[in-house]
């Protein structure tokens, strides 16, 4: 039952909502390709904490006041590992082997961003398909939540919209009463139709794959294959492959499950 829950909106993008209007709510952000599946990843085969860094520079300088030995350097641009960085931004490079133990510092171009776009947020939580129905049952009773998706370079990307469509789908079903007294937005009942849409093409014989076919339609599906990186997004299809929900502590800027 989602009985305090007050509102439920969507954001396509950053741009589309100012922090202060994020202030005070439940917000996840959604990076599926790949940052918010690649943390979930990390978090999953033992990473101690995830430290999120905006710019380049800044995850060098973090690395720099922790132990030698003890952190790990991932990360992308334009798609790709940073030159001098340990690992890039595939979710199976994330390892018990390579992150095990220790502090993943972690910048990318999209996902990073979003989650300093929720710095006055209540809450920060890390979604992806690979957690997504244990982001449903975190937010049970959330009060205000918002889904924040990351896009990509200012632009609106449906991987992340269809992802905020199952959580936003999720979360309505499970009311016990009339969903209307929840606020919502046009952002929601879009991104919850494209996600129903798909849902109504699938044939069930195995909706992981059928996601991942999906993906490969979107712009960071385009993208993911022009630079040879087709298999993250099978990787990224997988539903529900983790129970754990990765959470922000703002005061620390650290992500722990």
């Amino acid at each position: 039952m989602l009985g305090d829950m007050t509102s439920l909106r969507v954001h396509f993008l950053p741009a589309l909502v100012t922090p202060d209007e994020l202030a005070g709510a439940a917000v996840v952000v959604v990076d599926v390709l790949r940052a918010t599946t690649v943390i979930t990843h990390a978090l999953a085969a033992g990473a101690r904490e995830v430290i999120p860094c905006l710019e380049v520079d800044d995850a060098m300088r973090a690395v720099a006041k922790l132990p030698a030995g003890q952190a790990v350097l991932g990360g992308e641009r334009g798609g790709l590992k940073i030159e001098g960085f340990d690992l890039g931004n595939s979710p199976d490079e994330f390892t018990s082997a390579s992150v095990g133990g220790r502090t993943l510092v972690f910048t990318t171009t999209n996902g990073t961003r979003a989650m300093t776009h929720a710095r006055l947020a209540r809450r920060v939580l890390i979604g992806a398909f690979a957690n997504g129905s244990a982001v449903v049952e975190s937010l049970a009773d959330a009060g205000d939540v918002r889904l924040l998706c990351a896009g990509t370079r200012g632009e609106i990307t449906r991987e992340d919209v269809l992802f905020a469509g199952f959580v936003a789908d999720g979360l309505l079903r499970r009311r016990t009463e009339d969903e209307s007294s929840v606020e919502i937005n046009d952002q929601l009942l879009l991104a919850r139709d494209a996600w129903r849409a798909f849902l109504a093409r699938a044939t069930g014989s195995d909706l992981s794959v059928e996601l991942a076919a999906e993906l490969r339609s979107t712009q960071g599906g385009r993208n993911l294959k022009k630079i040879g990186l087709e298999h993250d997004i099978d990787v990224a299809a997988q539903l529900d492959r983790f129970k754990i929900v990765p959470e922000l502590d703002l005061p620390s800027w650290k992500i722990t499950a």
